[in-house]
Order: structure tokens, then sequence, then C-alpha cells
């Protein structure tokens, strides 16, 4: 088995994008999103956003979840300072990002939210570790 798809759910499609590419995905400016699906390809991963509309028209009886943090997911930087430099592009943008901070794990590391209440954590190794 191997882990080829993750669906995010998000209710205003621009919204979330603009979320998603500020802190540092690859998501073109021009994608089409008349669709409400707009999927790209990270490493190997697929990463989709799909609307609450599309899951409806796909499921009349579909129900949206009531609060967010059913799944995590996990952004790596290519160096601690990719994690600092992405809290700051997100609290410049007007996001609630916080402080990263060193963990005792080795990782320089932070937890933000994105707009439908999914928390993205943000890290990358430390030279110093391990």
């Amino acid at each position: 088995m191997t882990l080829n798809y993750v669906s995010i759910l998000v209710s205003d499609m621009a919204r979330s994008l603009a979320f998603y590419r500020t802190l540092g995905l690859p998501i073109p400016e021009d994608v089409d999103t008349a669709q409400g699906h707009v999927e790209i390809e990270v490493g190997g991963l697929r990463i989709a956003w799909e609307t609450e509309a599309l899951m409806r028209g796909l499921n009349p009886g579909w129900i949206r979840p009531d609060a967010g943090g059913r799944i995590g997911i996990g952004v790596q930087a290519t160096s601690p300072a990719g994690v600092d430099d992405a809290m700051t592009r997100l609290r410049a943008a007007g996001y609630d990002a916080p402080e990263p901070f060193d963990a005792p794990w080795g990782q320089r590391y932070a937890t933000v939210t994105d707009p439908d209440g999914t928390g993205v954590d943000v890290f990358a190794w430390r030279a110093d570790a391990g």
C-alpha cells in the first residue's frame, strides 16, 4: 500500500487555495476551480481540495462535519528557516500563525490552522538533531 491521495474539504475554494499558496504549496494561480475540485502533485503525493458544494452534489445526504481536527496535514520545509519563513508569510497575509519552536524530537516546528479548521504541521529537521 502507498499513500497516494489526500483530500481537504473546503467551504471556500479561493480562500483555502490562498492559504496553502501562502504556506508554500505549488498551486498554480490559474487553476480551474469551477468543478469544485483542485488537485496538485507534490513529491509523488496527490493533494486535492474539494468544496462542500461538490460533496453535496455527489451525495445529496452528505452532512458537513461540525468541527475540524479529523485529519492533520504535515508539510516539510527544506530547512528550519523555511518553517520560520512560512509562518512569517502567513502572519503577513493576516493568518493566525504561531511562532515556530525547536521541538525535543529534533525539528523546527509550528502548527497552524487552515481557514476550515484543519491543522497543518509545518516542520523541518534541525542540523543538531540526531
